[in-house]
C-alpha cells in the first residue's frame, strides 16, 4: 500500500467528526443563546458523528467484510457481522440522541463509550503488542473511538448545567 492510500484510509474516519463539527459551527453562529448553540452542537454531533458514522460502519462491515477485515488488519471472521450490528445499535442511539434530553444524551454517550472505548483499547493493544499498523486499526479510528462518546457526554453535561432551575 502506498503512503497516500494508507493516509487516506487511515484519515477517512475523521469525516464523521469533521462534517458535524463544521455543520454545527456554521449553524450555531447565528443562534442567539448559549443554550441554543449547545443544542445545535448536540444534535449535529449525535446525528452526524455517532448516528451516520456508526451507520456507515454497519454498511461497510455487512457489504464489504473482506475490505473491512483487511483495513483493520485481521482475517475475515464471523465477528465482523457482530461488529456491524454493534455499530447499528450505536447508530440507533445516535439518531435517538438528536431529540433526547440532556440526561438521556449522557446515558447514550456512556453506552457508546463502553463499546468505542473498549475498541480503542483493543486497537492500541493490537498496535503495540502485535504490531498491527493497518489503517483501520490506527489513525482516525483511534480519534473517533475516543472523542465521539467523550464529546457527546461533555456537551450533554454542559447542557444539564445550563438548564433552567426547576421548581420543586
Amino acid at each position: 500500500m502506498d503512503n497516500f492510500s494508507y493516509l487516506a484510509q487511515s484519515a477517512f474516519p475523521l469525516v464523521w467528526m469533521l462534517v458535524p463539527a463544521i455543520g454545527a459551527f456554521l449553524r450555531a453562529r447565528h443562534a442567539p443563546t448559549t443554550r441554543e448553540r449547545l443544542e445545535i452542537w448536540q444534535r449535529w454531533w449525535a446525528i452526524g458523528a455517532l448516528g451516520f458514522g456508526s451507520l456507515w460502519m454497519t454498511v461497510a462491515f455487512l457489504a464489504f467484510p473482506e475490505v473491512m477485515a483487511t483495513a483493520i488488519g485481521f482475517e475475515r471472521t464471523p465477528f465482523l457481522f457482530e461488529i456491524a450490528f454493534a455499530n447499528l445499535g450505536l447508530a440507533v442511539m445516535g439518531f435517538r440522541a438528536a431529540s433526547a434530553s440532556a440526561r438521556e444524551r449522557v446515558t447514550i454517550g456512556l453506552g457508546a463509550g463502553m463499546f468505542l472505548w473498549g475498541a480503542l483499547v483493543g486497537h492500541v493493544y493490537q498496535w503495540f503488542v502485535n504490531g498491527v499498523h493497518s489503517p483501520g486499526n490506527t489513525g482516525g479510528v483511534l480519534a473517533n473511538d475516543l472523542l465521539i462518546p467523550a464529546v457527546m457526554i461533555i456537551l450533554a453535561v454542559w447542557s444539564r448545567k445550563l438548564r433552567p432551575a426547576t421548581v420543586a
